[in-house]
């Protein structure tokens, strides 16, 4: 049978063990630090409402002001944050469909909630002129001027028949492998 003191000096000789493997394991991970991390942000905008297309723009805005890369994915209803007008010509009679019932352009999207046919969308508007708070054409245009990345995916672009002179001009165009290539040297990811 052991001793008390047999028992405290066997888990002290563990907990040294332990203790030392951890540093080794720490020093380890110092001198080899995660590849490919970056002070980056990449974002996806699904959403093509109002209220979501604020909040991913301030994100950006902040991110970028704050001197960390940042890139916001558009994909289906997101695009429609990215666009300049409707056209209509050249397109099949399911993308016309398309173009008629969505906004032709960051002025004309709804909010998520409460869009009241489109009185609740004013009524944020207004608040923010109000509070003077940035419009979201303001948001978007201080994104561009800080350098953020904005990518338009090709695969959603060609599913709702949207043409490039519909769009905005300075965007970059790009598929899932676009998106995933600056998420994974991203500090932080985000999917609005």
């Amino acid at each position: 049978m052991m001793t008390m003191d047999a028992i405290e000096t066997k888990d002290s000789e563990l907990l040294l063990k332990r203790i030392a493997a951890l540093e080794t394991r720490v020093s380890e991970l110092e001198a080899h630090p995660a590849q490919g991390v970056e002070d980056r942000v990449a974002m996806v905008l699904f959403s093509g409402d109002l209220d979501k297309a604020i909040a991913a723009l301030i994100i950006a805005t902040g991110a970028a002001s704050m001197g960390l890369e940042t890139s916001m994915f558009f994909t289906f209803w997101g695009i429609n944050v990215l666009k300049k007008q409707k056209i209509f010509t050249g397109k099949s009679l399911l993308e016309q469909g398309f173009t008629a019932m969505l906004p032709g352009k960051l002025g004309e999207t709804n909010l998520s909630q409460m869009n009241f046919f489109g009185a609740g969308a004013q009524i944020i508007r207004g608040l923010m002129k109000q509070h003077e708070v940035s419009s979201p054409e303001e948001l978007l245009d201080l994104a561009r001027e800080l350098g953020v990345r904005m990518v338009v995916c090709d695969m959603s672009r060609e599913l709702l028949g949207i043409k490039d002179a519909e769009l905005i001009d300075g965007l970059d165009t790009g598929g899932v492998a676009t998106f995933l290539g600056d998420a994974a040297r991203a500090k932080v990811t985000l999917f609005v």
